[in-house]
């Protein structure tokens, strides 16, 4: 049985972003744009020009091309003229840290570009760190574990917790810190972790661990062959072993084939390739030039936006289906009608199935959002819709049934026993509670239907304007998120 090659490969360029998302402390955003404002993070617009190159090293991002790239109403959300609580939100800024991550067996160099801090509907953001591997001619292995050991947010196994980071003269012995301290010190007090009693990481319990998203961008020299080990170890993340040695998290060819069937996308083989599952999308190219130059400004424009959307969509759709089992069991009447509204906006105004205008992008898209599950997952949200709208028509029914029934009943008493019998005594400025004492039975059943008749009608009436009040201030309260 052949053996995977496990051969090692110098690359000329090892680009990273690491994406990290998290949920936003409801009706903080006006107070969270502020501060990012006042830490020095600038609102990204594709009418500024200027900042083509501002954030990714020697590259550059085409705004004109990234307009084309997407189809209009996927601009709308993604590149909003102005400050839009329903469309994406982006706030950059230029960092140029450098820095060296230590672990057992390397001290890799790396620099620390820009950062973003993306604010999105539904109180849901993403952080996003910008960096590039500084030695020249690092191999891959040393590359790749420089991503794996630098996208655990707490230290969990043996070898997270001989690694740390050295920035400016001091050590951050956990990646989270040195995020949340010295990259993005402004995210801090608006992580929302309202419904958990853990650390950063745990505000998104239902679609994170403790690992960020990988881009990565891997360029080999030219004439480099990349084979399928190396499309499976980028997919995979696969660093070093314990004893130092290049790591692979499988030793069958036959299980590497038919997952790279699955997970790469070849059009550009055999000098490029894309790679992409649950935790990374990866470019592993042999070009260079101004081909390198086109596909590392991908990376960090269209093919970075796209998996954002589609991170957002996953996410959205986990939340929702959160959301449901929770209204599920508690059955509140408000909280349904919140969440029909939310699946409704979030159907109509956020997930397309067509995103690009190009079919290259759109075939990596569609490869993405399968791998996502994010069709599934939008389906069953959708069904979640019909089962809410069943149970608010099967409560609505109930509740009218209820209150025919009550009416019907006081209507019949009434005209069986009269009003009249006793509504005369009621008249007039002043009553003479004395005459109660001249009455039959019947009159005094009469008199107890016509009062508790009042009271039910003005109960019922002031639970409606007070249903009407609540259901107000929640839709103003919404429209502040």
């Amino acid at each position: 049985m052949d053996m995977p090659d496990l051969r090692e490969k110098q690359l000329d360029l090892a680009l990273v972003q690491f994406i990290f998302p998290f949920s936003i402390v409801p009706r903080s955003q006006a107070d969270f744009k502020k501060k990012l404002r006042e830490d020095g993070y600038e609102p990204f617009s594709l009418k500024n020009l200027e900042l083509e190159d501002r954030y990714y090293g020697s590259f550059r991002v085409s705004h004109r091309r990234m307009e084309r790239y997407f189809l209009p109403f996927t601009n709308n959300v993604l590149f909003p003229h102005k400050e839009n609580e329903d469309a994406f939100q982006r706030y950059s800024r230029e960092l140029e840290l450098d820095c060296v991550l230590k672990s057992q067996h390397n001290q890799t160099p790396f620099r620390i570009l820009s950062a973003d801090v993306i604010l999105c509907p539904f109180s849901i953001g993403f952080i996003t760190i910008r960096t590039q591997i500084s030695r020249e001619n690092v191999s891959f292995t040393e590359a790749l574990d420089f991503v794996n050991r630098f996208r655990v947010l707490q230290d969990i196994t043996e070898s997270d917790d001989l690694t740390y980071v050295e920035c400016e003269g001091r050590d951050y012995r956990e990646v989270e810190d040195f995020i949340f301290k010295k990259v993005a010190d402004s995210i801090l007090p608006f992580l929302d972790n309202s419904e958990q009693a853990g650390e950063y990481f745990e505000t998104m319990p239902f679609f994170v661990d403790e690992r960020m998203y990988v881009q990565a961008f891997y360029n080999f020299p030219e004439g480099t062959e990349i084979h399928r080990e190396d499309l499976y170890r980028a997919s995979r993340i696969d660093g070093l072993t314990l004893d130092g040695k290049p790591h692979i998290s499988s030793s069958n060819l036959d299980y590497i084939e038919a997952y790279l069937d699955k997970h790469a996308y070849a059009r550009w083989a055999p000098h490029t390739h894309y790679v992409m599952d649950e935790n990374s999308f990866c470019c592993l190219t042999s070009r260079s030039g101004e081909i390198r130059r086109m596909l590392a400004n991908q990376i960090y424009g269209e093919y970075y936006y796209g998996l954002i959307l589609n991170l957002f969509h996953k996410i959205v759709l986990l939340k929702l289906s959160n959301s449901y089992s929770t209204v599920r069991y508690d059955r509140n009447p408000d909280d349904i009608e919140e969440l029909i509204g939310q699946i409704t906006k979030f159907s109509s105004r956020y997930f397309f199935l067509e995103l690009v205008t190009q079919s290259q992008g759109r075939e990596l898209f569609i490869q993405l959002r399968q791998l996502f599950g994010n069709i599934g997952l939008y389906e069953e949200v959708k069904q979640t819709l019909n089962d809410l709208y069943k149970f608010q028509a099967d409560t609505t029914d109930r509740k009218t049934n209820q209150l025919i029934m009550i009416f019907t009943i006081y209507t019949v008493i009434s005209g069986i026993y009269g009003m009249n019998q006793v509504i005369e005594d009621l008249k007039g400025p002043t009553i003479d509670w004395s005459v109660l004492r001249t009455y039959s039975l019947f009159q005094y059943i009469a008199l107890g239907v016509t009062i508790t008749g009042i009271v039910t009608g003005l109960t019922l009436a002031f639970r409606m304007l007070l249903l009407r009040m609540r259901s107000w201030l929640k839709k103003r309260r919404s429209s502040s998120f």
